[in-house]
């Protein structure tokens, strides 16, 4: 499954979270995201304002004053620079939140100041309510700080009001009595309070968000994608460096269908328990397994980076035959030592065998999701059926003949199916495609498949072109008896130029260097 979200850089994301108490990585992107909206919307009302206001002076008051130049002028660079630094990729989530507090401050300071000065040189008094007031309010709603932090920074904005009354009563010869210092604190420090309550109601919600995220040891931070058994987060360990993906299934899913809940999650537990037992890495890897207090089972698994088969053709194209038959070896090591255990994948199609960068590999498979495994002579009717309402199990497009008659089965089965995503990858196209999922069973299990290289405007070789074809045998005693002879198969056949790790590396290179 391809990650769909990009991070920025985050230096020490688990020092990041305990510092802002609690907030996982996603959420303090979201806020920075908030940040940079709130930057350019200050940037281009200073910048208005700003001529407005030299404008005004020049109109009315007959000269410019340049204090108010140069005021202006500071203004507009303080709302640029907060843009440029929430845009930057050189600072950190939590540096973007700590610098927009600051500002936040800032510019408070220069609202107390430059306001009262322009209101006083019109009409002879200050404003008993400027912006600093809604501004101390409405900022925590953008920027999620810790409570005690937003206090700390509303109380020093509040000060702002009076500072900038004692620096005109003081520098500018102004005559501001003392009732009207008390007057104007008032609402500042209304606004005080009203941004601390809506501090703990907007953080403590993030907070709360996040600890109804946490699967054990791991912390979800972003979605990466749904399917029919639950979804897949991306997530971090407390403690570790180490991100990994969390697999998990919540009890309100089930719950809509109680008839198929036990179902349901024994298939997970056995999915979870089966692959934690199988260490090939070609299979992906199971780091924890649980059930939190709400009744979420969960699993703890490897975070890829990559696509998977069937992303990869849509997007870039049927793949050449070598390489084609490099990762369909590779895939075969994988099954070949479920297969030794006596398991059955029964789900083999390309959305479950994914191409990824592995440490300092590419092009390196990882098959996923046994949650349809099958224990060979196991009678599966003592597991509260693990298939759905007595079915075959498996994908339309990519299952075999003996499921569909509901025949016993064993790994040739999984075999047939590699046949046909072999067909997928060559071709870019299905097997067999019938009106509906019913109509393309029935032709997996009567219709004769065409060859490969009759679908296809690249050449396949005619060894390729057998063996997919003998995969794709409807009897089980013809095709390849196990995974093992059939990667012996692709090896020893003539399918060009070799997939070799340099043209791998090349080849991610030029179409997948991001990852």
């Amino acid at each position: 499954m391809k990650e769909a979200v990009v991070f920025r850089r985050i230096t020490d994301p688990g020092a990041a979270r305990r510092a802002w108490s609690g907030l996982t990585p996603d959420l303090l992107e979201k806020a920075r995201g908030r940040v940079i909206t709130l930057a350019w919307i200050m940037f281009a009302f200073v910048t208005v304002g700003a001529g407005f206001d030299l404008v005004y002076v020049r109109l009315v008051i007959g000269a410019l004053d340049p204090v108010m130049v140069a005021g202006s002028i500071i203004g507009v660079a303080l709302a640029g620079g907060l843009v440029l630094i929430a845009r930057s990729e050189q600072f950190t989530h939590l540096a973007v939140l700590h610098v927009a507090l600051v500002c936040e401050v800032v510019i408070c300071f220069f609202l107390a100041l430059f306001t009262p000065w322009m209101s006083y040189m019109e009409i002879g008094d200050v404003p008993y309510v400027t912006w600093v007031t809604p501004l101390i309010i409405f900022f925590p709603m953008i920027v999620p700080s810790p409570p005690r932090l937003t206090l700390m920074v509303a109380i020093a904005a509040a000060a702002t009001r009076p500072l900038g009354l004692a620096l005109l009563d003081g520098f500018a010869g102004f005559e501001i009595p003392l009732a009207r210092y008390v007057v104007s604190t008032v609402s500042p420090a209304f606004a005080v309070v009203l941004a601390y309550l809506g501090s703990r109601i907007v953080h403590g919600m993030n907070v709360d968000l996040a600890e109804a995220r946490r699967m054990g040891s791991y912390v979800l931070e972003s979605l990466l994608g749904k399917g029919g058994m639950g979804e897949v987060w991306r997530a971090q360990h407390r403690l570790l460096a180490r991100p990994a993906a969390v697999k998990l299934i919540r009890p309100d899913v089930v719950a809509r269908d109680p008839e198929r809940q036990g179902m349901m999650l024994a298939r997970f537990e056995r999915e979870a328990q089966v692959t934690a037992a199988m260490s090939s890495p070609h299979t992906i890897q199971l780091y924890d397994f649980g059930i939190e207090q709400g009744g979420t089972f969960y699993y703890v698994m490897e975070l890829l980076h990559g696509l998977n088969l069937e992303e990869l053709v849509k997007r870039f194209g049927p793949l050449p035959p070598a390489r084609a038959a490099y990762l369909l070896e590779q895939t075969c090591e994988s099954l070949g030592e479920a297969h030794e255990n006596g398991l059955i994948h029964r789900d083999v199609k390309p959305a479950n065998i994914y191409v990824c960068r592995y440490a300092r590999q590419v092009d390196f498979v990882k098959v996923l999701d046994f949650g349809l495994v099958k224990l060979h002579h196991h009678d599966e009717s003592r597991d509260l059926q693990l298939t759905v309402d007595h079915s075959a199990g498996g994908t339309p497009a990519y299952i075999s003949p003996e499921q569909v008659a509901g025949e016993e089965i064993d790994g040739r089965a999984d075999i047939y199916s590699l046949g046909c995503v072999a067909y997928w990858m060559l071709t870019g196209s299905y097997v067999f495609e019938g009106g509906s999922a019913l109509q393309t069973m029935v032709m997996h299990l009567r219709e004769t498949p065409p060859a490969p290289s009759s679908r296809t405007d690249q050449p396949v070789p005619s060894a390729l072109d057998r063996i997919v074809l003998g995969c794709l045998e409807k009897d089980p005693a013809r095709r390849p008896q196990t995974v093992d002879e059939l990667a012996i198969m692709l090896a020893d056949s003539d399918v060009g130029d070799p997939w070799t790790p340099e043209r791998a590396v090349s080849w991610w290179s030029d179409h997948l260097a991001d990852l």
